[in-house]
C-alpha cells in the first residue's frame, strides 16, 4: 500500500474507485487473475467502513444471505452474483488467511478475532502480494471516457497537485451517502448522472426512527430501554430487540423495518410475540389474583417500562380486578403497540443507502454499464441493499469478484 504518488501509472487493466468491502476484493480477485490494477480512496486510510462495522468486529457475511434479504427495483438482479461468489466462498476465503469465522445471533459471522481491522489487513496484504497499488487522499475531479478508455483527474489532497491517471476501464466502488463525516459522498450517482445512467430514489436505510409531537417525552422517559419485539408493517415484519431512545426508536428490529418503511406510514409492534399475555394473566390471576397488574408485567418487562404503561393500563389494579375492557386494552397495547414514525435520524446515523444506480443500467451477469462499455458498478452504490447483520458486506464481496472477472 502506498500514499506516494509514483510519476506514472502504465499497464493498468483498470481503476478502482474507492478502497472499501468492494474495491478490495475486487483487486485482489484481480491480482489473482494476473490483472493490474490501481485503487483511488479519498480517506486516509483503506477499509475505513468495514474497520467500524460491527462495533469494530465486522460482521463479514451471513451464513443464511440470499437474494431475498436484499431490497431492489429488481429483486432478481443479485441472483447472478450470488450464484458466482457464495457464503460459503466469503468464508474460504477468510479461512484461507487465517480468520475464522464465530456465529452471533441470526446467522452472523465475526471473526474469531473479533477485530475488523484483521479482514482489513487480509486485503492489504494481499494487494502488496499481487503488487495492486492504494493510493490514499486521492479524491477523483472528473472521469472522462474516450476511444482508448478513460481518463481521470485526480487530486492528491496531501500536497493539493492533481494528476492525471487513464486505463481502460474504470470500477466505481465509493459507497453511498451514509456517515458523511467519514468520507462518504455522493461521488457515484454524481457521475451516474454525468453518463445519463438512471438511478433509482436514495434514502437512509438500517436507520433509527424518530418520534416528535405528543409522544415524544413519553418515547424519551424510555430512553435506554430495549425490549424482544415483533415489528411490522404491510410488507414484512421482524422479531429482534427494540430500543427507545430520547428521539424514538432504535435496536436491530427497527433498523430491518426501516429499509422497508416509508414517510407516512404506521408500524405496529408486538411487545410480546412469543406468547398470548392475555393467556397468562388468566392463568396468574386463577392462582394469585391479587397480584398487581405492575408486579405481575415486571415478570416481563423492566420497572421503567412498566411505570411507563401507567398513561395507558391500569397497573395498580390487582388481576382479579381487571375488567373485559381492561384485557382489551391490554392485549391491544402490548400486541398492537402502533407508532407513527416522523422520520429517520439522516445519513448521519444511517448503515447503509437505500437505491442507486438502477440495475436496468447493468449487466447482472458482470455488473457492467450497458451504455457506457468499460464502467462497472459495485457494491452500495448499486441499487441492492441489504438486511443488518452482514448481509451487505456478502454483496460488496460477490459484487467485487465478479466485477474482477470481466475487466
Amino acid at each position: 500500500m502506498s500514499a506516494v504518488w509514483p510519476r506514472e501509472f502504465s499497464n493498468l487493466d483498470a481503476i478502482i474507485l474507492g478502497a472499501g468491502a468492494c474495491g478490495l476484493m475486487c483487486a485482489v480477485q484481480a491480482g489473482y487473475l494476473g490483472k493490474r490494477v490501481l485503487l483511488l480512496e479519498k480517506n486516509a486510510k483503506p477499509g475505513a467502513k468495514i474497520l467500524i462495522s460491527g462495533g469494530g468486529r465486522c460482521n463479514y457475511t451471513n451464513m443464511f444471505s440470499s437474494h431475498q434479504n436484499f431490497i431492489s427495483e429488481n429483486e432478481h438482479f443479485s441472483k447472478s452474483a450470488f450464484a458466482q461468489w457464495t457464503v460459503q466462498d466469503t468464508i474460504s476465503f477468510f479461512e484461507t488467511y487465517g480468520i475464522y469465522g464465530q456465529e452471533k445471533t441470526l446467522g452472523q459471522l465475526f471473526p474469531t478475532t473479533n477485530n475488523a481491522k484483521d479482514i482489513v489487513k487480509v486485503f492489504t496484504d494481499l494487494c502488496d502480494d499481487f503488487g495492486q497499488q492504494i493510493i490514499c487522499n486521492a479524491e477523483v475531479l472528473q472521469v472522462k471516457n474516450n476511444e482508448n478508455g478513460f481518463e481521470l483527474s485526480v487530486k492528491d489532497l496531501s500536497t493539493e497537485k492533481t494528476h492525471t491517471i487513464s486505463a481502460p476501464k474504470v470500477i466505481v466502488a465509493t459507497g453511498g451517502l451514509p456517515i458523511p463525516k467519514m468520507g462518504a459522498t455522493d461521488f457515484a450517482l454524481r457521475l451516474a448522472r454525468q453518463f445519463n445512467l438512471k438511478l433509482t430514489q436514495t434514502a437512509p436505510a438500517l436507520v433509527p426512527l424518530t418520534v416528535t409531537g405528543k409522544d415524544h417525552e413519553w418515547y424519551e422517559q424510555l430512553s435506554g430501554t430495549s425490549i424482544f419485539s415483533r415489528v411490522s408493517n404491510e410488507k414484512i415484519s421482524f422479531e429482534e430487540n427494540i430500543l427507545f431512545t430520547h428521539w424514538g426508536l432504535s435496536g436491530p428490529a427497527i433498523l430491518q423495518i426501516s429499509s422497508y418503511w416509508r414517510p407516512g406510514e404506521k408500524l405496529e409492534i408486538d411487545l410480546f410475540p412469543e406468547n398470548s399475555i392475555i393467556d397468562l394473566i388468566e392463568e396468574e390471576r386463577t392462582q394469585s389474583g391479587k397480584k398487581l397488574l405492575a408486579s405481575f408485567l415486571e415478570k416481563f418487562y423492566s420497572r421503567k417500562f412498566v411505570d411507563a404503561l401507567r398513561k395507558y393500563l391500569p397497573i395498580d389494579k390487582n388481576l382479579a380486578s381487571l375488567t373485559k375492557n381492561d384485557l382489551e386494552n391490554i392485549e391491544e397495547l402490548i400486541h398492537r403497540f402502533t407508532v407513527k414514525p416522523a422520520g429517520d435520524k439522516g445519513y448521519d446515523k444511517a448503515e447503509v443507502m437505500r437505491g442507486g444506480i438502477d440495475t436496468n443500467e447493468l449487466s447482472s451477469k458482470t455488473l457492467e454499464c450497458k451504455k457506457i462499455p468499460g464502467l462497472f458498478f459495485g457494491g452500495e452504490c448499486v441499487d441492492v441493499t441489504g438486511w443488518l447483520g452482514g448481509y451487505n458486506f456478502q454483496w460488496a464481496w460477490a459484487s467485487g469478484y465478479v466485477i474482477a472477472q470481466n475487466i
